[in-house]
């Protein structure tokens, strides 16, 4: 397929001004949010067939996080595209000053595979409400679902509006050869790279949202059976393959034991068997080697069983571990979990700052001057203290990384904003101006502008 044709399409199309346009971006809101709702059995089978990931699953982490960003956009359009009068200086005067968010043009949105339905829909749907054309090109990873996307919205959108590009490594480089008005990314630090590299030569203004290991801190203070129960939750969700999934635990030492307890009971509890509506397979055989290698056998608490015929990993934590194994070097990215412990608050927080910036952080404590130094002290994208995972669930936080994990945000207003830019206009009376800023100069001109500076 020529993606140029469809490039200078949407291009064409945006110079039309149609985009501009309220009633006609809420008009294709509400078609994406029928379209989705009216294919939901398709989604869900093609979702299933990349890593068997159930209905319930596919419905809470990805189609409502959708319909969601749909609602909450046909609802805040008006006010989120109005523009935004502030002061104006006295050097100004008279004058009015407005800031005019304004769509930024043709839009690319590379999605993920690990959530294919929420990272690759919902920045589209950023877009779109921005007032911009957008190619959508999915995961090729999770195949039948870029296939599941592609047929619902290239059946039901024009083109020239709204595209999904399917292929793999070779189509994605292609497309990223042409000169778009924003790049949206879901992925790794690594191929964040080659995106970042590719927009920089058009100056492309990007988003990335990349990853990293994010830590969970476990104090004495805390309530053991609340911080286990919600870092099991969390942590094995779509098996571990969450990228703000807690990556490590760093508990107390003086009570590990007991904390470890409470996590086995809740994994136990859970019942993440394979197949199980509770837990979903590891996406592709590659995936499984690099996570089964990952598994120590001598560090094993819970778990460490595989199956390579069926992608199935059980949920492990592995403990005596210290910050030079294999397991602490990289993303997991699957449901394996380290525990390291710590003596003391503040050097778990300087031993944390060693990393890369991650794109979560989580603590579960019940004292406010930990509370305090945790926010203080460590960089992390975003995070919450005493749960893990619910931050990106709120529309009124921005989601995004720092540094290695990420640059820049969006969620809400915050995915507004990422696809538009914000025109600054000053409208000026034509009477009623000195003449102290035109030639000629005089000291006297000069020490009134002083006062006015």
């Amino acid at each position: 397929m020529n993606f140029q044709d469809i490039f200078i399409e949407q291009k064409e199309f945006f110079n039309s001004q149609k985009t501009k346009s309220l009633n006609f971006r809420k008009m294709y809101l509400e078609k994406l949010k029928e379209v989705i709702q009216k294919n939901e059995d398709l989604l869900y089978e093609a979702i299933y067939k990349d890593f068997g990931k159930s209905k319930f699953d596919t419905y809470t982490t990805e189609i409502s996080f959708v319909i969601k960003d749909i609602d909450y956009f046909l609802k805040n359009l008006k006010s989120l595209a109005k523009p935004k009068k502030v002061r104006t200086n006295l050097a100004n005067q008279l004058g009015s000053s407005r800031i005019y968010p304004e769509p930024l043009g043709c839009a690319l949105v590379i999605g993920a595979w690990n959530y294919p339905y929420q990272l690759s829909l919902s920045p589209v749907v950023a877009a779109l409400a921005a007032g911009n054309t957008c190619i959508l090109k999915p995961s090729e990873i999770a195949e039948n679902t870029m296939k599941a996307m592609s047929k619902i919205i290239n059946e039901n959108f024009p083109r020239e509006y709204l595209f999904v590009a399917e292929g793999g490594v070779e189509e994605t480089t292609e497309i990223l050869k042409l000169k778009f008005d924003k790049i949206f990314f879901t992925g790794s630090p690594k191929v964040g790279q080659i995106v970042y590299e590719a927009a920089a030569k058009n100056l492309t203004p990007v988003t990335l949202e990349l990853g990293g290991k994010s830590p969970a801190i476990v104090t004495s203070s805390a309530d053991f059976e609340v911080a286990a129960k919600r870092i099991v939750w969390g942590k094995f969700l779509n098996a571990g393959q969450t990228c703000v999934a807690p990556d490590y635990i760093l508990v107390d030492e003086k009570v590990k034991d007991s904390f470890m307890d409470s996590l086995k009971s809740f994994i136990q509890k859970f019942d993440y068997q394979p197949d199980s509506e509770q837990y979903t397979k590891i996406i592709n055989q590659r995936n499984f080697e690099r996570l089964r290698k990952l598994i120590d056998p001598e560090k094993i608490f819970v778990g460490g069983k595989t199956d390579a015929s069926n992608r199935y990993i059980e949920p492990t934590i592995l403990h005596n571990v210290s910050w030079d194994d294999a397991v602490m070097k990289e993303e997991i990215f699957g449901p394996i979990l380290p525990i390291l412990t710590f003596t003391n608050f503040n050097e778990a927080l300087m031993q944390i700052s060693n990393y890369e910036k991650p794109l979560s952080a989580y603590l579960f404590t019940d004292n406010s001057e930990e509370k305090e130094s945790f926010i203080a002290k460590i960089f992390f994208g975003g995070g919450c203290i005493n749960d893990v995972v619910m931050h990106l669930s709120n529309d009124y936080l921005p989601f995004g990384g720092v540094g290695n994990s990420g640059i820049g945000n969006y969620h809400g207003k915050y995915g507004f904003e990422a696809f538009s830019h914000q025109k600054a206009v000053l409208d000026r009376l034509t009477w009623g101006e000195p003449d102290i800023k035109y030639p000629p100069y005089t000291d006297k001109k000069l020490n009134i502008i002083k006062k006015f500076l």
